[in-house]
């Protein structure tokens, strides 16, 4: 039934300063944005009036996975929550680094918010291998984390 995942999407609060955080602090690749509204959009998200503002975003050219798509609900507001792992959410979305001590220094040297240093983790026993991971937040606190395989 499903064939692919088509993008990830994150409801923001202000679009321009997210966009600047995902493409200026993390590198990805802006692709571009439009402004949902009228009959169509009310409908999707089961609001009224709703304006919704979009922006795309991607690693790379040649990234195999699916664009960041960042929303924000210009009508209705967006209500902002403090994120946390430990609700019922998706929990992160995950960026595969080469280097992720580098990665970890330079996000925090530009005052990125981690949750701690980089960790190293061994689960090639249940056949996942060997990954250095860290987790940080976005400008909304939304939690992201960077992995590093390592061998």
């Amino acid at each position: 039934m499903i064939k692919s995942v088509i993008h990830i999407g994150i409801t923001v609060s202000d679009l321009e300063k997210s966009v600047a955080f995902y493409r200026d602090v993390l590198g990805l690749k802006y692709l571009g944005s439009m402004t949902m509204q009228g009959k169509e959009t009310d409908l999707l998200f089961n609001q009224q009036n709703c304006v919704v503002k979009v922006a795309y975003l991607n690693g790379s050219d040649e990234l195999n996975a699916p664009p960041i798509e960042l929303l924000q609900f210009v009508s209705p507001s967006c209500k902002i929550d403090r994120a946390t792992l430990t609700k019922t959410s998706i929990s992160e979305v995950c960026f595969a680094v080469e280097d992720i001590e580098q990665s970890y220094q330079r996000l925090k040297a530009q005052n990125v918010e981690f949750l701690s240093e980089p960790q190293f983790f061994d689960f090639s026993a249940d056949g996942f291998g060997k990954s250095k991971a860290v987790y940080f937040k976005d400008p909304d606190g939304i939690i992201l984390e960077l992995l590093q395989e390592v061998e």
